[in-house]
């Protein structure tokens, strides 16, 4: 029930402070915790005795002390430092077979293990240097290879040797080995160690936040801008978002952080939206990878500050009928990511310059077919990066797949995942060797060379 007690005296009913009883609920709430404030500040500005502190609520109201001095939203609007571009991070979800994208085409042993699904030199791989080529529905991004902008790691993996989705997504997302006491996403550390920033400084474009932004970053979830709004009449929104501001000012908690970020974020979203133009429009299919990168997109021209981004696309999970260069789930897939990414990068204009992708899954695959045309969870795996600061063609350590170089049939994690993501986040956000330390705890990155 709804506390009365500070309520305007010519509204004596709570219910017709809004139009409607969410509108008038909120408001409502607001007026007693403002006048509530109101008092506590009038009590203490005559000394803190202990009796004071006591009618004054305890430590309810210590938070409350500084509340009109510094808010949530002011630290979180603060400029930081100078614009150092973004990170987007692409999840591809399921164990994407790295062997499928990026062809050791001359390999004996890769020919002789997949009889039936390699893709062959002569089915229109796209050359890129080591021996290796791009499947051929990666065609869009021709351009982007012929300009350096594309790098390759192939025979990566995580410390962790588990073929469980989960327990590798989470080693992954975490940037550590289960012994790692670390619970925050190595994607939250990044952002924290890069710095204040704005609202917009750290979002995910899908449906959940994903594991690597999980901490104290506080960082957005926003699936689609032109939908991203506070839920009450939109006729009388602001006396509403006036009320639930006055509610979360001031107070040093994780619910009015995010409270805060909600309201501020609500309130630019639809004229970033509005001034963007529509996916389509701008060149990007009617799918929701290619959406989520318009979202992405959006963002960055917007200049609101956008430091780390991610999406996520399942269905790399093939253990049936992979298929052919020509036809099934793998040249499906392939197609969906290179079309999209030709379209965020062409969306982009000159802020491509300054917009590093990487693409990453949680594993890879076997290197034997199974016997239902795919192929099963593996460990070493693919990972790429694409875009400004990029140092194109195929990086890390690769010793074929002969016998002596599997491990028990796997391509080896030969290249850590941790040297790369450090080497990336050093690069584009501009941070030091002892940020990446802290990103990756118990690990000193090696860069692996995949950035100019």
């Amino acid at each position: 029930m709804t506390d009365t007690r500070f309520l305007h005296p010519d509204c004596p009913d709570w219910r017709q402070l809004g139009p409607t009883e969410l509108d008038s609920a909120v408001r409502a709430h607001s007026e007693i915790v403002v006048a509530e404030e109101k008092a506590r500040r009038e009590l203490w500005s005559r000394g803190f005795t202990r009796r004071r502190m006591l009618q004054g609520g305890l430590m309810a109201g210590v938070a409350a002390i500084g509340s009109q001095l510094v808010t949530t939203q002011a630290s979180y609007a603060a400029p930081g430092s100078p614009d150092t571009g973004a990170l987007i991070v692409v999840f591809l979800r399921g164990g994407m077979d790295g062997l499928s994208v990026l062809v050791p085409a001359t390999d004996a042993d890769l020919l002789k293990a997949r009889p039936g699904i390699m893709v062959k030199e002569n089915s229109g791989l796209i050359p890129f240097g080591r021996g290796f080529g791009l499947h051929p529905a990666l065609s869009a991004l021709k351009p982007m290879l012929a300009q350096g902008k594309i790098a390759a790691v192939p025979a990566i993996g995580t410390p962790d040797l588990s073929r469980s989705h989960f327990q590798a997504q989470d080693c992954l997302e975490r940037g550590g080995s289960s012994g790692n006491a670390s619970q925050t996403g190595w994607l939250n550390r990044t952002l924290e160690q890069s710095g204040p920033g704005t609202t917009w400084r750290g979002v995910g474009a899908s449906d959940r936040l994903a594991r690597s932004l999980v901490g104290g970053a506080n960082a957005l979830v926003v699936p689609d801008l032109d939908k991203m709004a506070i839920n009450v009449d939109a006729t009388v929104l602001e006396p509403t978002r006036t009320a639930l501001a006055s509610l979360f000012t001031g107070l040093d908690h994780p619910i009015a952080q995010q409270a805060n970020l909600a309201l501020s974020a609500s309130s630019e979203a639809k004229e970033i939206a509005s001034t963007a133009g529509t996916a389509k429009d701008r060149g990007f299919a009617d799918n929701s990878f290619s959406n989520d990168l318009a979202t992405l997109s959006s963002l960055i021209r917007a200049n609101v500050g956008l430091r780390v981004g991610t999406l996520d696309l399942g269905g790399w999970d093939m253990h049936t009928d992979i298929g052919t260069p020509d036809k099934g789930d793998m040249k499906n897939m392939l197609s969906a990511v290179g079309d999209g990414l030709a379209a965020f990068f062409a969306d982009l204009g000159p802020k491509a310059d300054t917009t590093t992708v990487v693409l990453m899954s949680e594993f890879g695959r076997r290197v034997g077919q199974n016997d239902s045309s795919g192929v099963d969870h593996g460990h070493g795996g693919l990972a790429m990066v694409l875009g400004g600061g990029v140092r194109g063609g195929v990086h890390g350590k690769w010793e074929g797949l002969g016998e002596a170089v599997l491990d028990h049939g796997d391509v080896p994690g030969s290249n850590d995942f941790r040297d790369l993501l450090g080497e990336v986040v050093m690069k584009r956000l501009n941070l030091s060797a002892g940020d990446a330390n802290i990103i990756f705890p118990e690990w000193k990155v090696a860069p692996i060379g995949v950035m100019a």
